[in-house]
């Protein structure tokens, strides 16, 4: 996660550190805590690029690149 997000040109400059938070064998199950810091409150910044779908979809399309 931390070289997906370090490098995505949209996050990369805000993107901090990424942990495991909890792991999970029985269901293969990994929750982890990403951590940015963000400029003082741009128009539209928060609800734009740090909405929780877009960081999603930042990994979701590196995914798709590696296959």
């Amino acid at each position: 996660l931390t070289e997906v997000y370090s490098s995505s040109p949209a996050l990369g400059r805000y993107f901090r550190s990424a942990e495991v938070v909890d792991f999970s064998n029985e269901t293969s199950t990994v929750f982890y805590q990403l951590e940015f810091s963000v400029p003082p409150s741009t128009e539209g910044f928060l609800e734009n690029v740090m909405n929780p779908s877009f960081i999603k979809n930042v990994l979701r399309q590196n995914i798709y690149d590696e296959e």
